[in-house]
């Protein structure tokens, strides 16, 4: 018993521990910030050298040479770099802490039908896990509900915030279903083939019944002939006006054509997440214009007969097949390898830009914010500056991460063990 209380007050106090952060995000920017000659990767016009970039009211301002503005705090940037903040899609970061302690993990809930669920709900800002990301660059994610069928709506956040008020950057709304998938283990006989299949295409019916359940009440509150509101299909109000997008998380072809012909039954905008078989689907996508968030980049090959790289070329297939996409990874502390994942591309048939559009821009895109992702006038005053690439994990160096013209605390855990055991 003395064992077992000693065990239940370690977890206890590993838990208790790991709830909060140490680092106090930062305040409105107050003053303008002028970063003077880095070399600038705006993303939407290429890189420029030699490059100002002006920074006001949590916005990009300017950007050009020689320029100046009254009571700037003025940065030194000669042969340094800047970046927009990478975007990481598809995360559980603040609803996870110790995947391993039940009551630390909020990313997902009981059924299949959850489409009023909001991710945001239960996203929890001073994440011991958030600072680690960020130190990588990364200055927004996508926080996505885990489970089965419809598993909720996934919220589009800042990382360096009081409150999940604070968090939240506007962005389209993000409803997920998890496409069920035929086993693999076990399926032998002629038979268990049979029921296999059937019992698929039993839960495609499933689907099909619960969007066509929300497509009707759409139509009924476009009408205004609503007499008793449904939460599930409120939530799913966006998806038939157009203003909110479909996250389908499937990998297979067959998956990928099935979710597809459901999305365009009801019309339904379309983002493919997982997307292993993405490029096979090319003419069915592109034909829905369709997006697709590559998540298996550091992945092995999924079928034995395949070649050992093919998770790797599957970007370039992608870019080939003329199929939007983005870069990301489907984790919570292990996001903060987005950047690693992106230059994986590079050395297969991305080029470097490229790599960089898919971490920010084309994943701002995808998820519906208009102003994250480049640097350019108008744009979030969300920046990275580094002494190198930001692509190559080993010589990047980010030495400052600003969030909305605000700058970030990039302490975190890891860095305070680091320098600790330096010290022994």
């Amino acid at each position: 018993m003395m064992r077992l209380s000693i065990t239940i007050a370690f977890i206890m106090g590993a838990v208790c521990s790991a709830q909060a952060h140490d680092m106090v995000p930062a305040a409105p920017q107050s003053q303008p910030i002028l970063v003077k000659n880095a070399t600038l990767h705006t993303v939407l016009n290429g890189v420029q050298p030699q490059t100002d970039l002006l920074l006001k009211d949590g916005k990009i301002a300017a950007i050009g040479q020689q320029l100046s503005a009254d009571n700037a705090t003025v940065i030194d940037a000669s042969g340094k770099h800047v970046y927009p903040g990478l975007v990481a899609l598809d995360t559980t970061l603040g609803l996870v802490e110790i995947s391993y302690v039940r009551s630390t993990d909020d990313t997902e809930d009981v059924g299949t039908d959850n489409p009023q669920l909001e991710a945001g709900a239960a996203f929890n800002p001073d994440s011991e896990l958030i600072p680690t990301v960020r130190a990588n660059g990364i200055a927004y994610a996508q926080v996505v509900p885990r489970g089965d069928g419809l598993a909720g709506q996934s919220t589009l956040v800042n990382l360096d915030s009081w409150t999940i008020e604070d968090a939240v950057h506007r962005a389209a709304v993000q409803v997920h279903l998890n496409w069920p998938t035929m086993p693999r283990w076990g399926v032998k006989t002629d038979e268990q083939k049979a029921k296999a299949k059937a019992a698929y295409e039993q839960k495609i019916k499933d689907i099909d019944q619960h969007f066509q359940s929300a497509y009707r009440y759409a139509l009924a509150a476009k009408a205004k002939q609503i007499k008793t509101p449904d939460e599930r299909w409120q939530a799913m109000l966006s998806l038939f006006d157009g203003s909110g997008k479909l996250f389908v998380h499937a990998d297979k072809q067959q998956a990928i054509e099935d979710a597809a012909a459901i999305a365009k039954k009801y019309q339904l905008s379309l983002v493919i997440v997982g997307g292993y078989d993405a490029w096979r689907s090319a003419d069915v996508l592109n034909e829905m214009h369709a997006s697709v968030v590559y998540t298996h980049m550091l992945d092995l090959p999924e079928r034995s007969d395949e070649p050992i790289g093919q998770a790797f070329k599957i970007p370039a297939l992608l870019k080939s097949a003329g199929i939007p996409f983005a870069i990301g990874f489907s984790d919570d502390w292990d996001s903060r390898n987005l950047p690693l994942a992106a230059a994986q591309t590079v050395a297969w048939g991305l080029t470097t830009d490229e790599a960089l559009k898919a971490i920010t821009l084309d994943a701002a895109k995808i998820v519906g914010a208009s102003d994250l992702g480049a640097l350019a006038v108008g744009y979030a005053g969300s920046i990275v500056i580094s002494s190198g690439d930001i692509l190559d994990p080993a010589f990047g160096k980010i030495e400052a991460l600003y969030i909305d013209g605000r700058k970030v605390d990039l302490n975190n855990r890891h860095r305070q063990l680091y320098h600790k055991y330096l010290t022994r």
